[in-house]
């Protein structure tokens, strides 16, 4: 499974950015589809992610800003991010990930920067 995302940028304080991730390869092996996000000296964290079926976890921060979404026949995930602070600073990773917790997949990564 290859990733490829897109989106990522420099915005100000309040504005919006839409990151879009698309999957090629082995797709029908997928079940979840997501976004992670990392600040250097930080762990990779879960920002939002969403099931083949569209069922949708957010983390706490992002509720209410930020919507998943996932095209199935396009086989790619969108991450609309609204109302966007300076903490949500950090290079976002799209994943993918096979019922089998073995397998799990990694974009290369969009930086989001949000300035004051």
């Amino acid at each position: 499974v290859h990733l490829v995302e897109s989106g990522g940028g420099l915005v100000q304080a309040g504005g919006s950015l839409r990151l879009s991730c698309a999957a090629s390869g082995s797709i029908f092996s997928i079940n979840s589809m997501g976004w992670y996000r990392q600040t250097p000296g930080k762990q990779r964290e879960l920002v939002a992610a969403v099931t083949r079926g569209g069922n949708t976890n957010y983390a706490d921060s992002v509720k209410g800003r930020f919507t998943i979404d996932r095209d199935n026949a396009k086989n790619t995930v969108y991450l609309q991010m609204n109302s966007l602070k300076p903490e949500d600073t950090a290079v976002y990773y799209c994943n993918a990930q096979q019922p089998d917790p073995r397998y799990v997949y990694w974009g290369q990564g969009t930086q989001v920067t949000v300035s004051l």
